[in-house]
């Protein structure tokens, strides 16, 4: 009994599906509340805010009836993750010089840094994406402060970013980091830089004030270095002057007592 029941009911449903579109469009009545109910939906969202971890979007919600009309727009801040490989990160510190690395974004530390677990690994001395280089290291903090940074700091972190309700892994990058002696080599970029490229820079940055200052410090040092090379033509010629009438008044006197020899 119980099987020619269930045959007799597909049969029904069967039968049903099977019928003309027209049948069907006659005899289907839409609910009067099904009419006047209201649907709310996501009709924009923003792309998210970083392009790789954990990062948020906007979100518009709005509710949606059977005329397709909007009403009570909201807008909702929602997680999204595109990629959770964020790739490497190069640093250069001097020894001695305090230096953190931070494996979480601002939008992640909105979110709140207790509602993640961090894994820390270190490739010591070497820079590398290969993790089977990697060993790991005890820190359950999502920052790593080096006050001051050592020679022997120097290799590949790498950081894990799980959440901690679900253990999803939702970021990993890396970062190389070089230490390098003090006397080895002159980090101050803007130092190195001549006059005239201090004076470029400057006039890009639009401080014109300071350009000013370094225009006139240019000029005065143009000068400077035009009045040297003066003083250096000048004394050059001179020498090489002197050295000429030398030269003659030698060749002079030697003819002339060549000249007292073949007459005496």
């Amino acid at each position: 009994m119980k099987t020619s029941k269930s045959s007799f009911i597909l049969g029904t449903f069967t039968f049903a599906f099977c019928l003309p579109s027209a049948v069907s469009l006659e005899t289907v009545t839409i609910p009067e509340k099904l009419k006047s109910a209201m649907v709310k939906v996501s009709v924009s969202t923003t792309s998210c805010s970083v392009t790789c971890g954990l990062g948020f979007k906007v979100e518009e919600m709005c509710e949606i009836g059977s005329d397709g009309e909007r009403r009570h727009c909201t807008f909702r801040r929602s997680d999204c993750l595109t990629s959770w490989i964020c790739g490497l990160l190069h640093f250069t510190v001097r020894v001695g010089k305090p230096f953190e690395l931070s494996c979480l974004t601002s939008e992640m530390i909105g979110v709140g840094s207790q509602a993640f677990i961090y894994t820390w690994r270190l490739a010591r001395g070497i820079i590398t994406t290969n993790d089977m280089l990697f060993k790991s290291i005890k820190t359950p903090s999502y920052v790593i402060k080096l006050s001051p940074a050592k020679e022997s700091d120097a290799g590949t972190y790498r950081c894990d970013v799980q959440l901690m309700k679900t253990f999803k892994l939702v970021k990993r990058i890396y970062f190389g980091l070089r230490v390098i002696p003090t006397d080895l080599i002159e980090l101050n970029f803007y130092k190195s830089l001549t006059l005239e490229q201090k004076l470029a820079e400057y006039k890009k940055e639009g401080n014109g004030g300071n350009g000013t200052s370094f225009l006139s410090q240019w000029q005065q040092d143009s000068w400077q270095r035009r009045a040297s090379f003066v003083f250096l033509v000048g004394i050059g010629s001179g020498v090489t002057a002197g050295i000429l009438v030398g030269a003659v008044v030698f060749f002079l006197l030697k003819a002339r007592r060549k000249n007292e020899v073949r007459e005496g």
